[in-house]
């Protein structure tokens, strides 16, 4: 039995039954579609890339080969959830089987919204979208750079919106916005604009504008890419990104530092409106123009009411001319009151030096007075000796010679005591003889302040107007009594008066009288 059914089963070898397998699996799946996660995802030196794709239930291995990874629109990226197409493929060697994948999209928007959650949380991590990294963006930029497709509708609503609000220079780089290697050109043209030189003959721009319009969230895939991502983040010029409408939302726009809802209002981002711009401007000046007359206004007030606060002008000019006819008068009269002042004062103090020759009396007077005065003390010393010695009853011999001895000293120390006296009087005439005479010295002294008085009166007097008068000069006035210093100032028939040193003359401008005769003596003006 055992035998018998043994006998009915077909016997294969290793390799036979191998290729068999490879050939039903092959014949039974030529293409196929497989949904699935991407897996252990690698590429190796020789360019192929190997994975495994996987749901909740099975894993199946798959390869891609070197010329069919560059054509996918999809770059394989492990946990992505994508729908592989092409061909199963067994091995007879080894007796397995693998998905040969020839083209990659992703399985719905599911998986893509995945994806992109996935790359925004990982790029935000590195700091990619910080608002710290935002630059404001030019005022009025001169050159713009606009990144989209040449085709379409995106370029005509850029270029027609700057010429509406304010005309600028547009650079232009065509790119690709979907589809295989998109995104490797829209990165590419924002490293290009940020490359260019300021002095290059290419214009830099001053602010980029990278514009898609709108379409499916697989048709937007290409400004989700990292490698856009991070071209927009270092931009060396200010980004505006603006791609799909405004619902759409792109990991680019975090990257950029503005983002504008459609290509129009990117536009709009990048200039100003003239017309505002002048409706401002007019705006502004008319106040400045209201303010600089209010400014003026208040100035006038002001100035009116510090020139109400001033004293009339020709009331001043009264007022300085009266003071300066009383300074006039009083420098005429001061120098005489000077010249007088002095001499008092100079006799006054030459009255109280002393004269030498009365000093010299009062000392001889005095040394005189002083003679007498010992020459008397003298006498009464000897008076009083003679009456006591005459009181005494009548001495011996003796006595009477020692008295002739005293009388011979007396008068011997009389006579020495007048000579002391003589001797320091004639001590007394020699100093007074030596003493000079001041007399001089005091005289030369009281010419010398004479002729500085002299001078200075001379100088007073030639300073005076009166001075000049009696040079022969005469000093004009009108009938205010106003000085008359320009012929100019005359006018024809007017009354003048002629100041002289001896009086006053009064005269009237002739010329009205004598027009077109001819003026023998000349005028006195």
């Amino acid at each position: 039995m055992d035998g018998t059914s043994s006998g009915n089963i077909p016997e294969y070898s290793v390799s036979e039954i191998s290729g068999a397998v490879k050939r039903t699996l092959e014949s039974a799946f030529g293409r196929v579609r497989v949904r699935g996660e991407i897996c252990e995802f690698k590429t190796y030196p020789s360019g192929h890339s190997y994975l495994s794709m996987k749901d909740e239930a099975g894993t199946i291995r798959a390869i891609i080969w070197r010329g069919a990874l560059s054509k996918l629109a999809v770059k394989p990226e492990n946990g992505v959830e994508v729908i592989a197409t092409g061909k199963i493929t067994a091995s007879d060697k080894r007796s397995d089987y693998a998905l040969q994948i020839e083209k990659l999209e992703y399985a719905g928007e599911g998986a893509l919204l995945a994806r992109i959650e996935k790359l925004r949380l990982r790029l935000g991590a590195e700091g990619l979208f910080d608002e710290a990294r935002k630059r404001p963006l030019p005022f009025l930029p001169e050159v713009i750079g606009v990144i989209t497709s040449e085709k379409g509708a995106v370029l005509h609503d850029i270029r027609t919106t700057l010429a509406r609000r304010f005309p600028r220079r547009v650079l232009l780089i065509p790119v690709a916005v979907q589809g295989q290697g998109a995104a490797e050109q829209v990165a590419a043209a924002i490293a290009t604009m940020g490359g260019l030189s300021p002095l290059g003959r290419i214009p830099r721009p001053d602010v980029i504008i990278v514009a898609r319009g709108g379409g499916s969230l697989e048709d937007l895939m290409a400004f989700n890419e990292e490698i856009v991502v991070r071209a927009a983040a270092s931009s060396p010029i200010p980004l505006i990104s603006a791609v799909g409408h405004e619902t759409d939302t792109t990991l680019i726009d975090f990257a950029s530092d503005r983002r504008a809802p459609t290509p129009t209002a990117a536009a709009e981002l990048a200039v100003p409106s003239r017309e505002e711009l002048l409706a401002a401007l007019q705006q502004r000046g008319t106040r400045l123009h209201r303010a600089g007359h209010s400014v003026l206004d208040r100035g006038r007030l002001r100035l009116a009411r510090a020139a109400s606060g001033l004293p009339d002008l020709p009331a001043l000019i009264a007022a300085g001319r009266n003071r300066l006819e009383d300074r006039g008068h009083r420098l005429q009269l001061a120098p005489r009151a000077l010249i007088a002042t002095k001499r008092r004062a100079l006799e006054s103090t030459a009255a109280r030096l002393p004269r030498p020759q009365e000093a010299i009396a009062a000392r001889r007077a005095a040394l005189n007075l002083l003679q007498l005065r010992v020459a008397g003390a003298a006498r009464a010393a000897i008076g009083r000796h003679s009456r006591a010695l005459a009181g005494l009853p009548d001495p011996a011999p003796f006595l009477r010679t020692r008295l002739r001895e005293g009388r011979a000293a007396f008068t011997r120390a009389a006579e020495r005591l007048d000579a002391a006296a003589q001797r320091r009087l004639a001590e007394r005439n020699a100093t007074l003889a030596r003493i000079p005479d001041p007399t001089p010295i005091i005289l030369g002294r009281l010419r010398e302040s004479r002729a500085a008085l002299n001078g200075l009166a001379a100088r007073l007097e030639g300073a005076s107007y009166q001075a000049l008068l009696e040079r022969g000069f005469a000093l004009v006035r009108d009938a205010n009594g106003l000085p008359v210093t320009a012929a100019a100032s005359v006018a024809p028939g007017q009354k003048l008066a002629l100041q002289f040193a001896d009086g006053l003359v009064n005269v009237t401008d002739d010329r009205a009288r004598k027009r077109g005769k001819a003026d023998v003596q000349g005028s006195l003006l």
